[in-house]
Formats: C-alpha cells, structure tokens, sequence
C-alpha cells in the first residue's frame, strides 16, 4: 500500500484562548501546528493543511492550504471532503488519506501504520485512533474513494457530525494509552495550552 496524504485540519478557531488560531499557539517555542506537521510528515507522501480564510496566514508552512470551498463552515466533516477531493485531483495515485486535528501537539509518529494494521486486520473501510476508551474521529486513515458517499451525506442529507457518518461505515480501531501521556490531546482551553506547555517543557 503506498503512503497516504496528510491532511491537518487546521480551522479550528481559538475562541476560548481569545481568538485566532489554535494550531498557531505556541509551545515549546514551536506551534502547535508546526508539532502536527512534524508527526505526520514522515508518515506520509506529502501533507497538506484544510483551512477556511486567508491562507496567508499558514505562508510559512510552505504547504497546501485546502478550503472547505462552502458559503458557511460545515465543520471537520466538510474538511475531511475538501481534502479528500484534493488527494483525488492533486495525487490521483494516492488511495488513503490520513487526518489530524491541527491542536494536537504530541501526535505519535506511527499513527499511520497503526491506523493501517487496523484496517487490513479488520477488513473495514476506515480506521480511527483511540486512546483511555475515547475514539477520536477526526484521527483517521480514510480512503479517497469514499468521498463520493461523504459528498451525499453532506451535501444531500446535510449530515454534520463526523461520528455520526463514521458509524454508518465498517471501521476499525487502533488503541493508544493515554497515560503517562495522551497522544491526542488537544487545545482547547487556557488550562490545556498551560498544561501542554509544561508537558513540552518536561520532554524538552
């Protein structure tokens, strides 16, 4: 199987740390987006970034920045097809796409494989991470060809929650511990971008 694209979804707004972009906080004199970048980039045959607005904002990055391409904010469900259509346009040879949210500063560096073990030793269609009995669903490994039943749900239904398209699909699961440290946790609050900078600082 050849490698997947990455695809950070990196939309996310930080209206709890005071605005802007979470995946542009910093941590460990880095931001949290530049760690996700790093995680997934070996992982994959190239990364691109999904993100609405200017995407002058993410110039020094250097990577593709993939808007939802809709009038109003659909969420990571519209993200995962944005990229999706991407990979099928950009890299037709590419099957899989692997997804990370882009405010999850300690990502494990063989997400990809594991998703994928996952998924051929089950025989399913997608594969998502978990970790202390939580699924993350926007932490996944999903095949290009499943855009065109994404589109329907989204577009046809105006289905929303990726959990809720997620459970209409044969799926697979690849376990993390979440302890001494949860590889996907995220930034949501003042409380985590602290703790995630006192984790960084302990790592070094």
């Amino acid at each position: 199987m050849s490698a997947p694209v990455g695809v950070v979804l990196a939309g996310g707004l930080a209206r709890r740390l005071g605005g802007g972009d979470k995946a542009l906080q910093e941590i460990g004199g880095t931001s949290i987006l530049r760690r996700v970048i790093e995680a997934l980039s070996p992982q994959c045959a190239g990364t691109i970034l999904n993100a609405n607005g200017d995407p002058a904002r993410f110039g020094s990055f250097g990577l593709p920045v993939v808007a939802d391409g809709r009038a109003e904010s659909l969420g990571p469900l519209a993200g995962i097809l944005a990229g999706l259509d991407w990979i099928a346009a950009e890299r037709p040879g590419v099957e899989d796409a692997l997804f990370a949210p882009g405010d999850a500063p300690f990502l494990p560096c063989d997400l990809g494989p594991r998703l994928a073990a996952a998924r051929r030793e089950a025989g399913a269609e997608i594969a998502c991470a978990r970790s202390g009995g939580r699924t993350h669903h926007v932490v996944a490994l999903w095949p290009v060809s499943s855009r065109s039943d994404l589109r329907a749900a989204l577009d046809g239904e105006g289905l929303r929650g990726v959990g809720a398209f997620l459970a209409r699909r044969l799926c697979a699961f690849a376990e993390w511990p979440a302890e001494p440290l949860d590889p996907f946790f995220n930034v949501n609050a003042p409380e985590d971008l602290r703790r995630a900078r006192e984790i960084a600082e302990r790592r070094g």
